[in-house]
């Protein structure tokens, strides 16, 4: 074996044991975040929030919450409906943020939708179905992790730890005229990564998802962060650009830590 091919085989060879070594370092109570153009290891404490508040009627049976049990058999997490409060009863705006970015652009049209009726609908909503609601992602999100080389999980929709498993679009599609309002629209929790406008250790606390979709590939973060938005900085450059939508905020909160990739704990 001559040198050249032995140099090139020992930077393959460490490449694989580089990316071994950062998918060992997720639990499966972890997930992979952004924060100031760092990757960021994601610790959940407990599972997710969905706020209903007393005059809420998320299940649109035309009852409030307060009078209606049946609003509760089911958390009902949604884009497009702003709570008040948090989940410890805080205010909404001194909820830390967490930017969950969602891939809204098509890389493959023969990779399926999570099903044939949720892609016959995005079809006719949007002309196309995008990566956010494909079964097989073509671009890299950390949730539901995408398995090797990225992570060691492999999750179907809808099956990243502590999060929901479905959301409704509902309220979302309603504002913006293409469903009738109080209609739900709901799906499994769709592909996405994250992004917190911090990179130092933060302890377990409760989050605010606010929905971004990110409509110009070009703009995706990489699995390893050298390229797209991996900071709040840089998506408010693409939202500015038409790369990105406006924030849309959730009634969706999520309980975790979080610490430079590599450094965090378990969650115990």
């Amino acid at each position: 074996m001559n040198s050249k091919l032995r140099h090139v085989m020992a930077i393959a060879l460490f490449s694989l044991l580089t990316v071994a070594a950062a998918s060992a370092q997720l639990a499966v109570n972890q997930t992979a975040g952004f924060g100031k153009d760092q990757i960021l290891t994601f610790t959940y404490g407990q599972n997710f929030s969905c706020i209903h508040q007393p005059f809420d009627d998320l299940n649109n049976n035309g009852k409030v919450a307060a009078v209606d049990p049946d609003e509760f058999q089911r958390p009902i997490c949604t884009i497009g409906h702003q709570p008040t409060i948090g989940p410890t009863g805080d205010p909404i705006d001194h909820v830390e943020t967490l930017y969950v970015i969602a891939p809204f652009f098509e890389t493959n049209v023969a990779e399926p939708a999570f099903t044939p009726e949720l892609g016959a609908a995005l079809k006719q909503l949007f002309g196309f179905v995008p990566d956010a609601f494909k079964i097989h992602p073509g671009v890299a999100v950390q949730c539901p992790e995408p398995g090797l080389p990225e992570t060691a999980q492999t999750g179907a929709p809808g099956t990243c730890t502590m999060h929901t498993s479905q959301i409704d679009l509902g309220p979302l599609l309603g504002q913006l005229g293409l469903v009738p309002k109080g209609t739900a629209a709901i799906t499994p929790t769709i592909n996405h990564s994250h992004i917190i406008d911090q990179q130092l250790h933060t302890g377990p606390i409760w989050w605010q998802v606010v929905s971004v979709l990110i409509t110009d590939p070009n703009e995706w973060p990489s699995a390893d962060g050298t390229k797209g938005i991996t900071s709040l900085k840089k998506l408010r450059a693409a939202q500015a650009l038409g790369k990105a939508s406006a924030d849309v905020p959730t009634n969706f909160f999520l309980f975790f830590g979080s610490d430079v990739n590599g450094h965090g704990g378990h969650g115990n």
